[in-house]
């Protein structure tokens, strides 16, 4: 991914963090010598050394799943909030652009067995039901619904590479104010959220 130096982020706390808040990715690799990209969960995790990865599922019948193997690269993109900045709020004339937060992750795959994938089915589902009103949880469902676990093919991604653009307005210092505060009024979550992280960039 392209990342101008002052828009790069390498604050590892920070990215794991967002990792954390916007675990609904993109997993992309070749199949058939075609990109392929499918929309899932990819969870970070810790493996048995304490070593960072991602984890995730998907489709048997997915046409994905019969290119996934060890020796090939994949890439997991992540997005988080964004928003269209008007140029009429700067105080010099510029063209306008958009301000966003993404991270991309490369490395390689390991299929999980089926022990495996049960685990992390149960840490996925926890992990988002724990809000729900009324929270369901796998260990209730019975073995014939469990069956379609075996629909899926789980697997750890070992992270080689991380690339992280945190693109903020940091060329515009001057603007800040002006652009959180028109951000503000759109009251839309994606301004908010840029606003947001526009604050906590001029607290550093």
């Amino acid at each position: 991914m392209y990342i101008p130096q002052h828009y790069k982020q390498t604050n590892i706390a920070e990215i794991k963090d967002f990792l954390i808040q916007n675990s609904f990715g993109i997993l992309i690799n070749q199949v058939n010598g075609k990109l392929w990209a499918t929309h899932i969960p990819l969870e970070l995790e810790t493996d048995k050394n304490e070593i960072d990865i991602l984890v995730g599922h998907i489709s048997r019948a997915n046409p994905q799943a019969e290119y996934l193997n060890e020796s090939s690269e994949v890439l997991c993109v992540f997005n988080g909030p964004h928003a269209y900045i008007s140029s009429s709020w700067y105080k010099e004339e510029e063209v306008p652009t958009w301000n966003y937060v993404a991270v991309h992750i490369y490395g390689k795959l390991t299929i999980s067995s089926e022990e495996e994938v049960i685990e992390s089915l149960h840490k996925l589902v926890d992990k988002y039901e724990k809000n729900s009103k009324n929270p369901i949880s796998l260990r209730n469902m019975s073995n014939e619904t469990l069956r379609q676990v075996k629909g899926v093919i789980g697997f750890k991604i070992s992270i080689d590479d991380i690339q992280a653009t945190y693109k903020l307005s940091q060329s515009r210092t001057e603007d800040h104010p002006k652009i959180i505060s028109e951000l503000e009024e759109i009251k839309s979550a994606n301004a908010c959220a840029i606003a947001q992280a526009m604050k906590k960039s001029m607290e550093k």
